[in-house]
């Protein structure tokens, strides 16, 4: 998968921004399904290993996007997150909402970018059981305009509520969760 240098500056800008993890969707244009132009925030409450989206916020965004006449595919197959941490790799729950909310699309991509700059990005299709791990990079053959840090504040200001943690023993963790979260809490036990 590809992204454009402006969602890839946009990208970096929002995981460096706060302390919490922040999540969009990736959008592209018709016959470049894999080439993220924008990356767009919804309303969404965040913790450091936690990103909820507020539903009326994705459903208002849906909207949005097919009056701008554009279809699900360019908005809505390209799940992207960060994470505050050394590691890209998907915890468990991030595997768990990546099946119940995408399982049902012809394809899907889950794309994670850590604070070290770490990338994970992996497409899953409808009938294959197994998902395939996607390269990265960064498309700088179009000419490109520069960042637009008033702007991105504004659309972080607007989306990201950071929520408290909760307490360790009230998550509810997956198998394989633990090492994301000794990075997080070194003192944890892996």
């Amino acid at each position: 998968m590809k992204f454009s240098p402006h969602a890839w500056a946009k990208l970096i800008y929002l995981r460096d921004r706060g302390t919490t993890e922040v999540g969009g969707f990736g959008i592209t244009d018709p016959g470049q399904p894999r080439f993220v132009k924008d990356i767009v925030l919804v309303s969404q409450s965040c913790t450091e290993i936690t990103v909820a989206f507020d539903d009326t916020a994705v459903a208002d965004f849906f909207d949005d996007q097919i009056d701008a006449g554009r279809h699900p595919e360019q908005f809505a197959r390209i799940w992207i997150h960060t994470h505050p941490g050394r590691s890209a790799e998907p915890s468990g729950v991030d595997h768990e909402t990546f099946a119940r909310v995408f399982g049902n699309c012809d394809w899907a991509v889950m794309f994670i970018l850590a604070r070290n700059g770490a990338t994970y990005a992996e497409l899953k299709r409808t009938g294959n059981p197994h998902s395939e791990p996607l390269s990265v990079g960064i498309d700088f053959r179009d000419e490109f305009a520069g960042s637009n840090q008033a702007v991105w504040e504004g659309e972080y200001l607007r989306c990201v509520q950071a929520a408290p943690m909760p307490p360790i023993w009230d998550l509810d963790l997956l198998p394989g969760d633990e090492p994301y979260l000794s990075e997080q809490w070194p003192w944890l036990p892996i």
